[in-house]
């Protein structure tokens, strides 16, 4: 371990205020080293969520040498921990991460989780996989996505449908024949989500996976918008689980 790594872990482990904690936790997450990932790791159960953010994205561009350690912290820490693991793990994209991220996306008692996961199951890094393995993940993360486009948090939904989207680029050309069991929940979403910037989202979604000759022309913002006469949209506050 170099001079320089050593003194922001311990800068980190020093740190006496909330303020010097976040300081020196960005500090050493902009380093990318693998040996900052016990420490970062270590920010995720502090009492600090700027901290922890910015040990989730030091942590996510350290990349798949943090995904081992991630996922023993699954184990072994608190709720507030595992989320922010969570997060990691999906800013991450390994395949190792994915069982963790299909349960997150549709169980976890935080819609900022499941949000996370949800995108997270978009961008799998699929190369990654044995190939006799990817399309059988890609259509449970496509079963899970599209049951989590149902959640009653707005902002969640908003998450599945660009996970659905993002996986739909990715099988488009590897695995074109399934891209209807993504189109076609995508439509039911753009026809008859509650929310006018789900619906909007969802017609982006489709028309990315049309062709030029074949392409379903998006409606514009503001018809979508005169439809919310005759539906209400729901509250943007907690449903279900706060």
């Amino acid at each position: 371990m170099t001079n320089n790594i050593a003194q922001l872990i311990s800068a980190v482990e020093q740190a006496d205020s909330s303020a010097s904690l976040l300081e020196a936790v960005q500090n050493l997450a902009s380093s990318r080293l693998e040996e900052a990932v016990p420490t970062l790791i270590a920010a995720l159960g502090y009492n600090n969520p700027g901290a922890a953010v910015a040990a989730v994205d030091g942590l996510i561009a350290i990349g798949s040498k943090a995904v081992e350690p991630l996922l023993s912290l699954l184990d072994n820490y608190n709720y507030g921990a595992r989320a922010w693991a969570v997060r990691a793990l999906a800013g991450i994209g390994d395949p190792r991460g994915f069982d963790i991220l299909l349960d997150a996306a549709e169980n976890d008692f935080a819609l900022s989780v499941r949000r996370a996961a949800a995108r997270g199951l978009g961008t799998i890094h699929w190369q990654l996989l044995p190939s006799e393995q990817v399309l059988t993940k890609q259509q449970q993360a496509i079963e899970t996505l599209i049951q989590v486009a149902k959640d009653p948090e707005w902002v969640v939904r908003y998450a599945a449908v660009t996970g659905l989207e993002a996986l739909a680029g990715a099988i488009s050309e590897t695995q074109p024949e399934i891209l209807p069991q993504i189109t076609a929940p995508l439509l039911e979403i753009a026809n008859n989500d509650e929310e006018v910037a789900i619906r909007a989202r969802a017609w982006m979604a489709i028309n990315q996976q049309q062709n030029e000759n074949n392409a379903i022309e998006m409606p514009n913002i503001k018809t979508l918008a005169e439809s919310d006469d005759e539906k209400q949209v729901p509250s943007r506050g907690s449903s279900r689980r706060t």
